[in-house]
């Protein structure tokens, strides 16, 4: 299909940070041909066009961290440490789990995501397989990996059966033009030598992404000195696992010593700014990241610790917490937390090539963010609004791979309010089992 995408502001997201004025997007067979001026794209043919009214035309989000499924808890025990809230109602509910039950959430957790301008996302949980076809249902561009970790899993129980089971998933999805597989351990502080150093071997074999969460608490960190006299970072480096294909989620408790570390072995970074307040866990230090020149990209976490997936949100606490932690109010400016969910996003996940800009040859991962409604008017500056004023609320249609999946705030790949139906009576079980309840 030939698709026109026109008549608004085109944030390329670029090396040279490219805004193209009254500009348009042609798309052909899923690829980007060309940006430009809407008068100059809207004189060839097209076979479908995508009006953006004024707004802003810009890559698709790209969130580098989340467990979609984690939806079905949203809002379950709430205000409580990590490890409590972990241990005492994650771990029981998540024991209960199904692949029906896990692919429902997904759903769930896709419409979501379209709704507020995602389009590509990074998926850590459990039966990942049904994670990627809830992906693949929606139309999303997804990385998904199994969670691997020391003690039995509900979905493959041993963990000899996961390493097969990530196996097949990778035979499976290989040549799928959507779907990425991972290799993703769960963490230093659950996670035997032994799996993390198999677990690295994997993904780098296969060339894929290797997703771990590391330094999120202050816990983690007393646990992995007490045992190996070792920062989780250092104790990563030491397993071989601390490379260029590396997604590092969380951060937050991180040295100087280990952010050199991470800089000399190019190791990405997944921010998750409001999973980490909510969580008490503390603030990463992004903006010496940044100044070391470690790709920074802007995950979610999953809807139990968020309790959102809203990109949009995410930019705008990633710019205020570490201006008002540093004191500096330059600390992360707008246009930096827009590139942390776009181009970085997608580079840190080994698609940099594939999406996150607005490029000749990248697949059309582009979004239209309305700008005609009060709170967005006047502009002077398109990433001040994106970072400061929009919500995922004001993305009127999300294009993946060329293909309109959600225009005028309607998504045309699923029934939305049958998933919530379905996602309602799973729910009803899950309060039902809850200890606190």
């Amino acid at each position: 299909m030939n698709l026109l995408v026109t008549n608004g502001t085109v944030l390329t997201m670029d090396e040279e940070m490219r805004v193209i004025p009254d500009g348009a997007v042609r798309v052909e067979n899923g690829c980007i041909r060309k940006a430009g001026k809407s008068v100059e794209l809207e004189a060839e043919e097209t076979d479908r066009v995508v009006d953006a009214g004024g707004g802003i035309i810009m890559p698709g989000l790209v969130n580098t961290h989340t467990h979609a499924s984690m939806t079905l808890f949203r809002g379950l025990a709430d205000d409580l440490p990590l490890m409590e809230w972990l241990r005492e109602h994650i771990f029981p509910a998540e024991s209960n789990l199904t692949g029906e039950k896990v692919h429902a959430g997904a759903l769930l957790a896709c419409a979501e995501m379209i709704l507020s301008g995602t389009t590509c996302f990074c998926d850590m949980y459990l039966f990942e397989d049904e994670v990627a076809k809830a992906a693949k249902q929606a139309g999303m561009r997804a990385v998904v990996g199994e969670v691997l970790y020391d003690f039995p899993s509900p979905n493959y129980g041993s963990l000899e059966n996961g390493f097969a089971y990530a196996q097949a998933m990778i035979d499976k999805w290989k040549e799928d033009p959507l779907v990425t597989v991972a290799l993703e351990p769960h963490s230093p502080y659950i996670c035997a030598p032994e799996l993390l150093e198999r677990a690295a071997d994997m993904a780098a074999a296969a060339h894929l992404p290797l997703v771990i969460h590391a330094g999120e608490t202050r816990n983690e960190d007393e646990q992995i000195q007490s045992k190996y006299n070792r920062t989780p970072i250092e104790f990563l480096a030491d397993r071989g696992a601390l490379t260029e294909n590396l997604v590092a989620c969380h951060c937050v408790h991180v040295s100087e010593s280990d952010i050199e570390l991470m800089a000399e072995n190019g190791v990405n970074v997944a921010h998750c700014p409001e999973s980490n307040m909510k969580l008490a866990s503390g603030v990463a230090p992004v903006p010496r990241m940044l100044e070391k020149g470690i790709c920074v990209a802007l995950g979610t976490d999953g809807c139990a610790s968020n309790n959102d997936l809203d990109l949009f949100l995410e930019m705008d606490t990633a710019a205020k917490l570490h201006k008002v932690f540093s004191k500096d109010p330059s600390a992360v400016s707008a246009e930096t937390a827009v590139r942390m969910a776009t181009i970085n996003g997608a580079r840190a996940l080994g698609l940099g090539s594939v999406t996150g800009s607005i490029e000749a040859g990248k697949r059309g991962d582009i979004i239209v963010v309305d700008t005609s409604a009060p709170h967005l008017f006047p502009m002077y500056n398109p990433y001040s609004h994106l970072v400061y004023s929009a919500s995922g609320h004001d993305v009127s249609a999300v294009v993946i791979d060329g293909t309109p999946v959600m225009e005028n705030r309607r998504i045309s790949t699923m029934d939305t309010a049958k998933i919530m139906e379905t996602v309602k009576g799973y729910a009803a079980q899950i309060r039902k089992n809850d200890p606190s309840n």
